[in-house]
């Protein structure tokens, strides 16, 4: 596993009583999902059906989260190079994500889940574009959870159309390029209104980051897995929590600086 450094920023949350110790819990966990093909190969199933049961996982990880206490989760559902997969294979994403929506949206809704699909939405179906626009307006106040789902997203699509949105800007004289920095291009891109990445878990035994959230991840904590997405249920996911919890984050510190800062603010370096 590889791993970046950053500083502990206590969660308030997490401090609640019988609760884990503040910090120790990601607030933002970003996935990405691989393996639901070679799962059902292993299976000699067809790759629908590691489709099926990887959404079936998406259930048990999202209720996870609730139940540990993550304010956000991210995953990759289809990024912009998957267009590149046979047709028939594309064509039932498209489906299995419409069917996924109708099912589930009510469920997420009473369980208090916001539901947000991030990426570059114009060349999905118009059907599925009616339908996400109907499930993010009926989640839109929930608070227990905001749960990302992006699809057709790619990091350098992301940071490129919020580019292009810092360049109209100034255009339209509404931005003086001397304001361009950091945090105005951050407040462009997807998913602008969450934190960013805690922790960013890849399954399926690979170990790149595959144009996944490149900007929002600069600092987060990376957890690799041989397991497969559908094999990824409780306990995997509390294991890559324990695994995060365990770290040292420094934000470019060295170990002494967080430990003071730490206790200054008094709460436990991990």
């Amino acid at each position: 596993m590889l791993s970046s450094s950053a500083l502990i920023v206590p969660d308030t949350r997490s401090g609640a009583p019988g609760g884990p110790p503040p910090g120790a819990v990601p607030q933002h966990v970003a996935i990405i999902m691989d393996g639901n093909g070679r799962w059902a190969r292993q299976r000699r199933l067809p790759r629908t059906a590691g489709h099926r049961a990887g959404v079936k996982n998406v259930r048990v990880v999202v209720e996870e989260s609730i139940r540990r206490r993550v304010q956000a989760l991210t995953l990759f559902a289809f990024s912009s190079e998957n267009w590149r997969r046979p047709r028939a294979e594309v064509d039932l994403l498209m489906e299995l994500f419409l069917q996924t929506l109708r099912g589930e949206v009510r469920q997420l809704h009473e369980n208090g889940v916001r539901l947000r699909i991030i990426g570059d939405l114009g060349p999905l179906p118009a059907k599925l574009r009616r339908h996400i626009a109907q499930a993010e307006d009926l989640t839109a106040e929930n608070e227990v959870l905001s749960l990302q789902v992006a699809a057709n997203y790619g990091g350098r699509w992301d940071i490129v159309q919020a580019a292009q949105r810092l360049a109209a800007d100034c255009a339209a004289g509404q931005l003086e390029p001397t304001a361009i920095d950091e945090t105005a291009l951050a407040a462009r891109l997807a998913g602008a209104d969450l934190p960013d990445p805690d922790l960013f878990v890849r399954t399926g035994g690979e170990k790149r980051l595959s144009n996944f959230l490149l900007w929002q991840s600069a600092y987060a904590e990376l957890y690799f897995t041989d397991l497969l997405w559908p094999e990824f249920d409780e306990d995997a996911f509390g294991l890559a929590l324990a695994d995060y919890a365990a770290r040292q984050r420094r934000f470019g510190l060295t170990g002494e600086q967080v430990i003071a800062m730490s206790e200054r603010v008094g709460t436990e370096p991990c």
